[in-house]
């Protein structure tokens, strides 16, 4: 079955429609998840101990301190690799970046960009490329399991899912494995406010909405709740509206979410200026540029 079917099936029940984001925008997890899961195995499975800082820097850059912030883990660690071969420091200690053509083909052709999709490519070529990609996103599933737990959603984001349950259908919008999501929100108790909880093998964060939203509800009463450039993309790409939780300040974001946008989303008082001032504040928190080339 066509996992995308769940999203497409998916009937109002509400006049609402909301989309969240897990890691960084719901749960703290993206500081522990990068940098305890994600570039540990990045070093180990692609043999970037040379230059392991580096790698390290630019892996944190593209995962939590940029415009890319979010983004599905195999374009950010091609991302990684690249900005390695313009960095004068580790070419200087001899970094070559990996040869992964056919990791970036798969990634321009695929659109579900999970391990079902890449354990599917990697039978049908027995691409070792591919395989070696498929088994550090195995290595990383794997430490994100057994050491990410206990964090708790951020401040105000039960209360704010308890009152949009009243008069929204709420899903989750997410790159992350479904496992792991639906693990994290059933260790705290906030899966039932969910109609869906939709990971990487559902598609892209366009697509959730899309499939879930697009069509089903007027434009005007479909929100999309995120911390990343890709989640605003996500919603603009249907029209759909954006309330961004800033990095580095997501407590306070989910307070005035609680206290202020909910309401001004039911009560058809969110577009325009108030939204457009969130965006322009929210796209000033995340650089473009690395900052070894400032």
């Amino acid at each position: 079955m066509d996992p995308t079917e769940k999203l497409k099936s998916l009937k109002p029940t509400k006049d609402f429609f909301v989309g969240i984001d897990s890691d960084g925008c719901a749960f703290d997890t993206m500081e522990i998840k990068h940098k305890e899961c994600f570039i540990p195995n990045i070093i180990n499975s692609w043999e970037l101990q040379p230059v392991s800082r580096f790698a390290r820097e630019a892996a944190e850059f593209v995962n939590l301190y940029s415009k890319w912030r979010g983004i599905n883990r195999f374009p950010a660690l091609v991302m990684v690799f690249d900005l390695l071969a313009e960095w004068d420091e580790p070419v200087a200690r001899g970094y070559k970046p990996p040869p992964v053509d056919p990791l970036r083909q798969w990634i321009r052709q695929e659109t579900k960009l999970g391990s079902p999709a890449l354990q599917a490519k990697v039978a049908e070529t027995a691409d070792p490329v591919l395989r070696r990609a498929l088994e550090w996103s195995q290595a990383v599933n794997a430490d994100v399991a057994k050491i990410v737990r206990g964090v708790p959603p951020f401040p105000f984001v039960r209360d704010s899912l308890v009152g949009l349950a009243e008069r929204a259908d709420i899903i989750v919008v997410s790159a992350t494995p479904g496992e792991a999501l639906n693990r994290e929100w059933a260790e705290h108790d906030i899966a039932r406010y969910a109609r869906l909880i939709c990971g990487q093998e559902m598609g892209s964060k366009k697509e959730h909405i899309q499939y879930a939203a697009a069509g089903k509800y007027p434009p005007e009463k479909i929100l999309m709740v995120g911390d990343a450039p890709g989640d605003l993309q996500a919603a603009k790409a249907n029209a759909a509206l954006f309330y961004p939780v800033m990095p580095g300040d997501e407590a306070a974001s989910w307070k005035r979410f609680h206290d202020e946008a909910v309401g001004r989303f039911f009560a058809g008082r969110y577009a325009g200026d108030y939204e457009q001032a969130l965006i322009a504040d929210f796209d000033a928190h995340l650089p473009e540029t690395p900052p070894w080339k400032n």
